[in-house]
């Protein structure tokens, strides 16, 4: 699927919330049975956020939201449309963005949430901007105080379904929250275009095999570890390698962008050594390229919007008016997912 955004939509604010916990390399490895060394070396990751007993999704999600519509000058009662990106929702239903309207009081707007699970952000906001751009009321319009505004989320609380004992995805994973308010912007601002598709012949590399309908979880499925997180590590490494810089030209080619255009490249942090090796092929000249991941480690459909808020607020470096922005997202599905965004409200 390929589509072009509709009007000038771009994002008003960004925000992020990181759990308290600090959660070292060392900790990780004693579980795994690994060195922090190795892990530092095999996925660029230093350190990652565990949330507390007490934490969900939806709370993670509720404080960066919250400090993204701080950033926009938006109050949440103002809100048409919220869109969470997870794949590890408080519950299976109802839809933990649901959640996240009635913490932060907008009462106003329709809520649901997306599972494209770490290509996930750049499914929310492209849905999200294809819903204010097209705005018809089907969200209750836009009167009675609400603004063609959406607030688009990616969280992740996958410490809750990750094998402590799994050296393939234990040290990997961390939680977190990403936010974007967006809304109608400046001509030459915004949106650019998405393009996304999915090769779901591929969909055994990555999953959580109970807790579904195919297999609900039971006694037996927790005895066997069935309801945690699984993932075929090198085939997925092999994908990206071969699929994200495919992707990426097609998508710089779709919208007549030079590669050397870039300004910015935020991908999903999967893994900061393939990153380093996989950024080297795009030909993304002059671009900076945003890797927090040694502080965050993998955080699912948070990565892109963490990365986003952490790029936004670089000192002396951040993302200046008129700048190309290319968001980059992979993940279980085997979906892809890439945005262009001309910074700028």
């Amino acid at each position: 699927m390929t589509a072009r955004a509709v009007g000038p939509i771009g994002v008003w604010g960004t925000g992020a919330y990181l759990p308290e916990r600090v959660v070292t390399n060392a900790e990780v490895g004693r579980r795994a049975g690994v060195s922090a060394e190795w892990i530092a070396r095999k996925t660029g990751i230093v350190e990652r956020r565990y949330a507390a007993d007490h934490e969900a999704a939806s709370d993670l999600a509720a404080h960066a939201g919250a400090r993204a519509l701080a950033d926009a000058g938006v109050r949440a009662d103002e809100l048409a449309w919220i869109v969470v990106a997870t794949s590890t929702p408080d519950h299976p239903q109802p839809a933990t963005a649901a959640l996240v309207q009635h913490r932060l009081g907008a009462f106003g707007a329709a809520a649901f949430d997306v599972n494209a699970v770490c290509a996930g952000f750049v499914a929310a906001l492209h849905t999200a901007s294809r819903l204010l751009a097209v705005d018809d009321g089907a969200s209750g319009g836009t009167g009675g105080g609400r603004r063609r505004c959406a607030l688009v989320i990616g969280a992740e609380v996958y410490s809750r379904i990750i094998d402590p004992a799994d050296r393939r995805t234990a040290p990997l994973f961390g939680d977190g929250a990403g936010a974007v308010v967006i809304g109608p912007v400046g001509e030459g601002r915004g949106l650019v275009g998405t393009a996304m598709r999915t090769d779901g012949h591929l969909h055994g590399l990555i999953g959580v095999q109970a807790g579904g309908s195919r297999q609900p979880a039971s006694e037996k499925s927790v005895a066997r570890g069935e309801h945690y997180f699984r993932m075929q590590g090198r085939l997925v490494r092999e994908f990206v390698e071969r699929e994200l810089p495919a992707a990426v030209t097609a998508t710089l080619e779709r919208f007549s962008v030079r590669p050397g255009e870039v300004d910015h490249f935020v991908p999903h942090q999967a893994n900061g050594e393939m990153l380093q090796s996989v950024t080297a092929l795009l030909g993304l000249t002059a671009a900076r390229v945003h890797l927090p991941v040694d502080r965050h480690g993998n955080t699912g459909a948070a990565s892109i919007p963490l990365a986003l808020h952490h790029a936004a607020r670089a000192d002396g470096k951040g993302l200046a008016d008129g700048q190309l922005v290319l968001l980059a997202g992979f993940g279980g599905g085997m979906t892809l997912g890439t945005t262009l965004l001309r910074w700028g409200r």
